[in-house]
């Protein structure tokens, strides 16, 4: 027999339960368990954390523009936006730019009910809009067709329509909270105009389905008092890059002889979630690395355990010429058997689950606490193998001193050992 062959034959032996020989003992089930349990966990948890973080970024990229260029001032007015508009195309990396009217609004149906909104002004006559949303509003079957009325069209988020039991065809008034006048009497008259639902729009995020309605930019810039002085709230530019946002905004605001012109991309306005969210996936990742290091420590013993009961065994093999370093190799063959298997287990169970929750979305959030209304899941090679190395390395660290006490032993007190 090799010595190879004789360093792993007696691991598996020491592996193995000294009553069936086949079988591997309790408390190395306990240390290889402890390791899948371990790894299986990690790569789900960080697959579910990466899945997050792709869908919200798709959710942002498809309802918001990629930069948004505004004009300082009290009332955050943009003049002028024909030229404006023209200006921002000719920058490299721009794909569209199309002027947009954000404001404040009350939307109150007979009842009467009335719910706040942020209430969107977009150009429904450019079909290369900003952002997927616009692009799907200025299609017939919402802002692009006519009412049957007759009064201005508008669209609400799906969960604003069904907190407010709107549907097509429903007629609401849509109060302006920025143009208040004065009444002969001292007292506040909004500016009210009914307008008629043409549908629910559902971009997938809680808060924009929950406060975002859309109307023409034509018919906002009326309820604001801004058809005289064409004016709109700002420019909405979509990148050839979302990626590159920062980059293209810096090149706008240079092309716009910069003050009093100012720009802000999407990973600007959602800086603050997408940290929140890497930071989340950290602290995930140490905690749940934490169960593998805990399972280590089970190698550990295991292995002390092992050592304390082969005592004999052992002094026995370096009286018949078995070297310091090949016991230590035994001992290290056992430990990484431990630790490689159950690692690989433990990821392929992982990437199981995750693909199976990929595929079947069972598990259900609720979307006004965590935004998403599903467990995403994607799953990364890079972090699942980086995963993997860790976790080996860690399991092999784990056998070292186990094997250096065994390697160390004295073969004449070994065999004494009772």
């Amino acid at each position: 027999m090799a010595k190879n062959d004789l360093d792993w034959f007696v691991a598996r032996r020491y592996l193995a339960s000294r009553k069936r020989g086949r079988f591997l003992s309790l408390i190395t089930w306990i240390a290889l368990l402890g390791i899948i349990l371990g790894v299986m966990s990690l790569v789900v948890v960080i697959s579910v954390m990466n899945g997050a973080q792709d869908q919200l970024r798709e959710m942002i990229l498809g309802s918001t523009p990629h930069v948004v260029v505004m004009r300082t001032g009290n009332a955050l007015r943009l003049g002028n936006w024909e030229e404006v508009v023209s200006a921002i195309e000719d920058v490299p990396g721009v794909a569209s730019a199309t002027p947009a009217i954000y404001t404040q609004a009350g939307l109150v149906r007979p009842g009467p009910y009335a719910q706040p909104s942020d209430l969107f002004g977009i150009l429904v006559d450019s079909v290369r809009g900003a952002s997927d949303v616009e692009r799907q509003l200025a299609g017939p079957d919402y802002l692009g067709g006519k009412t049957d009325s007759g009064l201005p069209g508008i669209v609400v988020g799906q969960r604003l329509a069904e907190r407010m039991d709107l549907f097509p065809g429903d007629t609401i008034n849509v109060i302006s909270m920025e143009n208040f006048r004065m009444d002969p009497l001292g007292g506040f008259m909004p500016k009210i105009r009914p307008f008629e639902v043409r549908g629910r729009i559902e971009t997938g995020v809680y808060e924009y389905d929950l406060r975002n309605s859309y109307v023409r930019l034509e018919d906002a810039q009326e309820i604001l008092d801004l058809t005289a002085e064409n004016e709109v709230s700002a420019v909405s530019v979509r990148t050839t890059d979302p990626w590159t946002a920062n980059e293209t905004a810096d090149l706008i605001f240079d092309a716009l002889d910069g003050f009093p012109y100012w720009t802000q991309t999407w990973i600007q306005r959602n800086e603050q979630l997408f940290s929140a969210l890497k930071l989340e996936k950290i602290a995930m990742f140490v905690i749940l690395f934490l169960i593998v290091m805990v399972a280590a420590f089970n190698i550990v013993s295991t292995l002390v355990m092992v050592v304390a009961d082969r005592t004999r065994e052992i002094g026995i093999l370096k009286s018949m010429g078995m070297t310091d370093r090949r016991i230590q190799k035994i001992f290290l063959l056992q430990g990484v058997w431990i630790g490689a298997i159950g690692t690989l287990v433990g990821a392929a169970l992982g990437v199981a689950i995750g693909l199976f929750l990929k595929r079947y979305p069972l598990i259900s959030l609720p979307a006004s606490v965590y935004t998403l209304d599903r467990l995403p899941v994607r799953i990364d090679p890079l972090e699942v193998g980086m995963i993997v190395l860790l976790s080996i390395a860690v399991s092999l660290a784990a056998t070292l001193y186990p094997s250096r006490q065994a390697a160390r032993m004295d073969p004449v007190e070994a065999i004494r050992h009772e």
